[in-house]
């Protein structure tokens, strides 16, 4: 095995540990000692991103199942994660990435510039940093970032947006894309069931639509009993609303029994559909159900004149109005987001991806 990554973001305490600066956990750590993401390690009194390099598997999805419903539509984005996470939610749905803890898993060597050439040999629009969150493997997302730019691919983070400031600027200084999970909107959720705090998370997400051009989504997986009820949900839309802009796609999405979390029930579609009243009710333009079957859910319509758009079938496209421009041909209305002369039809495969 080579030698661990030299890792930014740290800094050394008086009595010789070193304190992560990644994010808001401050994890302090002694030779041979990771933090609570797994990758990243003192060693030797420095810090080392230890999965550098090495992908947990690659494939190639529709841009739909990130999510991203404004975002180039219709294309494909080769898709990647390490092991770890920087949260310790206990509904993770994808667990068996996140919380490796067998480095043997991590069985791909992807330098960033084979990731770049792969996903552009493959007709992709862009390359999506997934499964687990980017914001624990920041150096290396930035260097396959700057390899994808370098052949006009766009790149995406995916992410639960617990990072601070400085890295977070770094980061997204070269990402075109993100969705951002907004778990819940209560701080005892966020505590309880992610052991993270949810105003960093706020933090990123005014930053992200405030500072820079990373085009944005929200995603809210509810989970009954816990994130559904109406007058926070409604909360959660109005700070979207006064903070973020009403043209910010949200995704209220469906729950499945997981994890550590195998007693809660699955979230019912009638939840969904009224967390998507109420989000509407308050002002937010787009706002999407998934992991249920929902056209009406997955429909994109102009918020000025209310034409129908974009309409999906899971991660379909079955019908696009759109002009070559991105606007309503009703009432030539630009939509938000980021959109092709003519949309793509990758539709709803899923390939895997060898390098």
């Amino acid at each position: 095995m080579s030698a661990p990554y030299p890792a930014r973001y740290w800094r050394t305490r008086d009595d010789g540990r070193i304190v992560c600066e990644l994010c808001p956990r401050d994890c302090t750590l002694s030779e041979g000692q990771r933090g609570l993401c797994f990758v990243r390690q003192n060693h030797g009194g420095a810090m080392a991103l230890t999965t550098y390099g090495r992908s947990s598997g690659l494939c190639i999805d529709p841009i739909e199942k990130k999510p991203l419903s404004q975002f180039h539509p219709g294309t494909s984005v080769l898709s990647l994660g390490t092991a770890g996470c920087n949260l310790s939610c206990k509904f993770c749905q994808n667990w068996d990435i996140s919380k490796s803890r067998d480095m043997d898993t991590l069985a791909a060597e992807a330098s960033p510039e084979a990731i770049a050439r792969a996903a552009r040999r493959h007709g992709c629009k862009s390359v999506a940093f997934t499964y687990n969150d980017p914001t624990i493997f920041a150096e290396y997302a930035i260097d396959i970032a700057q390899a994808c730019h370098a052949l006009d691919l766009r790149t995406v983070a995916v992410t639960a947006g617990y990072i601070c400031d400085a890295p977070r600027r770094e980061l997204y200084a070269h990402i075109d894309a993100a969705n951002v999970d907004l778990k819940g909107f209560d701080d005892g959720f966020y505590r309880k069931l992610t052991g993270a705090r949810l105003q960093p998370v706020l933090e990123t997400l005014d930053y992200l639509a405030n500072d820079t051009e990373v085009w944005l989504e929200l995603t809210t997986l509810i989970i009954p009993g816990f994130n559904d009820d109406e007058a926070k949900l409604r909360a959660q839309c109005e700070w979207i609303v006064e903070h973020l802009g009403a043209h910010v796609p949200l995704h209220f999405s469906a729950f499945h029994p997981d994890f550590k979390m195998l007693e809660v029930p699955a979230t019912p579609p009638a939840t969904l559909r009224r967390a998507r009243a109420i989000a509407r009710e308050v002002g937010l333009h787009h706002v999407y159900t998934g992991n249920v079957h929902d056209i009406e859910g997955d429909t994109t319509a102009c918020p000025s004149c209310g034409e129908t758009l974009i309409v999906r079938d899971w991660y379909a496209l079955l019908e696009y109005r759109l002009d070559a421009e991105g606007r309503c041909p009703s009432c030539a209305t630009p939509l938000a987001g980021h959109y092709d002369p003519r949309p793509g039809d990758f539709g709803r495969r899923r390939l895997r991806v060898v390098l």
